[in-house]
């Protein structure tokens, strides 16, 4: 269970503090998260495995000894999204007594099985128990990956490094894509085998959480990680600041010790009613939807039949570049919107990102109703006609990686930015995996319904309804979403707790330093293991939100 801890200031100011450079201060968070971003890196290899399948499992010519039917190949492109949920209900409960970072080592342990089994199944079955294995396992690294994050980056780098999640998982699916293109998928198979084992490798090399090492007793460990974190200082450095947070840590656990041993029966019930309030139900709901308007906006099928569907619109280049294309257009939106997110916040970002895939759905929707092309071919079948469709096939292709540019710059990234910020510290940790199982289930079913809805709708009518989805989501976002860009957890936990709302407006990298300069003058000196972004004005307190 997820714990809030106040930490009191109580730093004389005529103590000496080591000078540390920013660069040097922040290094080792980027480099501990980067380590972890390589098991992120990991599982979207496993999620782009599906599109290198399909094509060679729909085409009983083209030489494969595993062949499907259209049922099948489409529970091939979403067993894996439904298995993530069943790891998603166990991450947290092995993730407390392993610690994260075991955790995180242990979860490649199952990834290596599965790529093994998929190099060498000889039946279909084998095939979907590989795809089962890689979904479970990807929803058991949610909890370890998100709690270690949160607790081994200061708030002012933890948006900017939680951008980079999506960022590592985007590079696995588009290095998946780049595979397929030019290797045989048995062949893939094997090369991703290498990725668990140089995950497992690099997690010896980055510290354990300190909050973890602490609620184990471990506080030798405990102090050396939080030095080799403030930027690889003596501990001698880092013992002052250490002693203050175990004394008030212990002494929080001591009272909530105390609460939960009076009546186990009245402390259920309590926790229950919990997730029975508007602060987790509001946050929740809106969580979901915009995990619902990121998969049912087009973006989930685009990526998983993106082969099959760039060779039905006739694509001018070969339909395997076509996909690298597109995977090269997520990675880039990502990143563009890691940059402007703290410019523009997530309103604006989230408005772009939905009005943009929108136009683009609706255009290749459009040519393709033009053109007659309205079912999905497999690609054997396309192959062995010779119908040009003249200058104008660049059109389609254009379009689609501009949808998938335009929903990575937002839509698709916000709700994993929002379910580190709208849950209060009690449940944040079972909220975010409730959070996570939704979005799964979502794209599960987006997957599995795709070719049923282009059988129903034809494939214009399903693209159509990917633009008015993305529509409708931007009028409900645009009166539900507050702007959480910049405020602290204190802020936006309030806010969705019916206390005080907040403005739509973004604190920048300008006004947070106004607001520091404030703080300190009020608060006196910030004790510097900890970042005062997440300062609460009203007692004084630190309040450090895992």
């Amino acid at each position: 269970m997820s714990v809030t801890y106040y930490f009191i200031e109580t730093e004389k100011e005529n103590e000496p503090k080591p000078k540390v450079s920013p660069v040097r201060k922040a290094l080792p968070q980027i480099i501990a998260v980067s380590v972890k971003n390589v098991l992120l890196f990991a599982f979207g290899m496993t999620l782009g495995f599906p599109t290198i399948l399909i094509p060679s499992f729909s085409d009983s010519k083209s030489g494969e000894r595993i062949t499907l039917d259209q049922d099948a190949i489409s529970w091939i492109s979403s067993v894996n999204l439904l298995c993530v949920p069943l790891g998603c209900l166990l991450s947290g409960v092995i993730t407390q007594p392993l610690g994260r970072r075991r955790a995180m080592q242990l979860v490649n342990i199952p990834f290596l099985a599965a790529w093994l089994l998929f190099h060498y199944a000889t039946e279909p079955w084998h095939v979907f128990l590989a795809l089962c294995i890689t979904g479970f396992s990807g929803g058991l690294l949610e909890a370890p990956t998100l709690t270690y994050l949160a607790e081994v980056t200061t708030p002012n780098l933890r948006g900017v490094l939680a951008s980079t999640s999506t960022v590592a998982v985007i590079s696995g699916i588009l290095t998946q894509f780049l595979l397929g293109t030019f290797f045989y998928w048995r062949t893939v198979a094997l090369i991703c085998s290498i990725m668990p084992v140089i995950s497992c490798f690099l997690l010896f090399f980055v510290p354990e959480s300190p909050y973890w090492l602490v609620s184990k007793n471990r506080l030798e460990e405990a102090q050396m990680s939080i030095a080799w974190l403030r930027g690889w200082l003596d501990m001698v450095e880092v013992e002052e600041e250490f002693k203050e947070f175990h004394k008030l840590l212990i002494s929080k656990s001591q009272s909530e010790t105390d609460v939960k041993s009076t009546n186990l029966l009245s402390s259920l019930k309590t926790n229950i009613h919990l997730y029975l309030q508007k602060r987790f139900l509001w946050p929740f709901s809106l969580v979901t939807l915009s995990f619902a308007l990121g998969h049912f906006g087009g973006m989930t099928t685009l990526q998983t039949y993106s082969v099959t569907i760039f060779a039905n619109l006739k694509a001018p280049i070969d339909k395997y570049f076509a996909t690298v294309i597109l995977g090269i257009a997520q990675a880039l939106g990502c990143i563009l919107s890691s940059l402007l997110v703290h410019f523009l916040g997530k309103r604006k970002m989230n408005f772009l990102s939905l009005i943009g895939t929108a136009v683009c759905f609706f255009v290749v929707a459009t040519y393709a109703q033009i053109l007659g092309i309205t079912n999905l071919r497999t690609v054997g079948q396309i192959d062995q006609d010779n119908i040009q469709i003249g200058g104008f096939s660049w059109i389609p292709m254009t379009f689609l990686i501009g949808a998938a540019f335009f929903s990575h710059t937002g839509i698709r990234i916000l709700p994993w930015m929002l379910v580190g910020e709208v849950y209060y510290s009690e449940i944040r940790a079972t909220a975010s995996g409730f959070s996570g199982a939704a979005s799964y289930i979502l794209g599960f079913c987006a997957n599995k319904l795709f070719l049923s809805l282009i059988s129903l709708i034809t494939l214009p009518g399903t693209f159509w309804m990917h633009t008015a989805v993305c529509f409708l989501g931007f009028l409900l976002l645009y009166f539900l979403l507050p702007e959480t860009e910049g405020k602290t957890l204190f802020q936006i936990t309030d806010h969705f707790s019916g206390g005080s709302k907040m403005d739509n407006s973004v604190t920048n990298f300008v006004n947070r330093k106004k607001m520091k300069k404030k703080a300190a003058l009020v608060n006196g000196k910030v004790n510097p293991v900890f970042d005062d972004t997440d300062c609460d004005k009203n007692n004084g307190f630190i309040d450090i939100r895992l």
